[in-house]
């Protein structure tokens, strides 16, 4: 299960992703631990697989709006569906590859698998709680579900 300093990491990357792309600060919540289900998700979701010492997955999860926002923000023009997925991607592996300097070379990530649904659920690995870590950027909501053994 992950401890204060390791959830501190993820919101570290979180916080450091927005104010260097958006060039806006997000609003972190209180992360809390879900004990029963799996966590609900937004329309799009970047799951990153964690391997080494550590196994298990970090996911940024987040409604289409807000990343058309986040694109405009970057001086993207082009908001079509696949550059939607290649953001929430991009938005998941770079923020797990931020943690990846604090974990260690142990710490292995994949390349970011993208799920676009309105399924609505993660399920988590096996053996990893999920904790969630809601983040409130301009309007938005979105959430980092960090599942780690």
């Amino acid at each position: 299960m992950l401890n204060e300093g390791e959830i501190r990491t993820f919101i570290q990357g979180a916080v450091h992703y927005f104010e260097v792309s958006a060039r806006q600060p997000v609003a972190v919540g209180s992360p809390y631990l879900i004990t029963d289900g799996p966590p609900s998700v937004h329309e799009y979701t970047g799951v990153i697989g964690i391997s080494g010492k550590r196994k298990g997955a970090v996911c940024f999860t987040a409604p289409r709006s807000m990343l058309m926002v986040l694109l405009m923000r970057m001086n993207e023009t082009d908001t079509s569906e696949d550059n939607m997925k290649d953001l929430i991607g991009e938005v998941a592996n770079t923020i797990s590859g931020n943690a990846r300097r604090d974990f260690g070379r142990d710490f292995v990530i994949s390349v970011p698998t993208v799920v676009a649904s309105d399924n609505g659920k993660f399920t988590p690995p096996v053996g990893a709680r999920p904790f969630i870590i809601p983040l409130n950027w301009r309007s938005h909501s979105a959430k980092l579900i960090v599942c780690l053994e």
